[in-house]
């Protein structure tokens, strides 16, 4: 075999369709672009999602923006406004009552920010603690039950 001698596979290459050049080709008069109508025209063509006038799939659907509807309302609760609760086991409840997360929140996190005034020792059930806020806590005195 040489160089001179490679060709396409038989049947690869198709010979290119010449089209409006007479009735006898078959693709003579209309060239293959049917009667009338945009797609028949020189330069007719339409904007991607457009549907004819029917008001378009992306305007028909409400939109949401970008926040997902799976996550979760977790409330961040800071170490230091713990200060402000007047009982010494903290649970969601006692958090919504001194109104430190709001009523609806489902689920609550302490995080280390700020520090436990004097030496009050918290009991801290049902919500999550970091790590940095759990010894905090139990440096404290405290304790945490998950």
């Amino acid at each position: 075999m040489r160089l001179n001698d490679l060709s396409p596979a038989e049947g690869s290459k198709k010979n290119r369709i010449r089209v409006g050049r007479g009735i006898g080709s078959g693709k003579g008069k209309t060239a293959g672009r049917g009667h009338k109508g945009q797609h028949s025209r020189a330069g007719g063509y339409h904007k991607v999602g457009f549907e004819g006038g029917q008001m378009p799939m992306a305007r028909r659907l409400p939109k949401r923006g970008f926040r997902s509807l799976n996550q979760g309302y977790t409330r961040q609760v800071r170490l230091c406004d713990l200060n402000k609760l007047s009982v010494e086991e903290v649970d969601l409840q006692a958090l919504k009552t001194a109104q430190i997360i709001p009523n609806f929140s489902p689920a609550a996190k302490i995080f280390l920010s700020g520090a436990l005034e004097g030496d009050r020792k918290f009991k801290i059930k049902g919500i999550r603690v970091t790590k940095g806020a759990r010894a905090a806590i139990e440096q404290a005195g405290g304790s945490v039950e998950e």
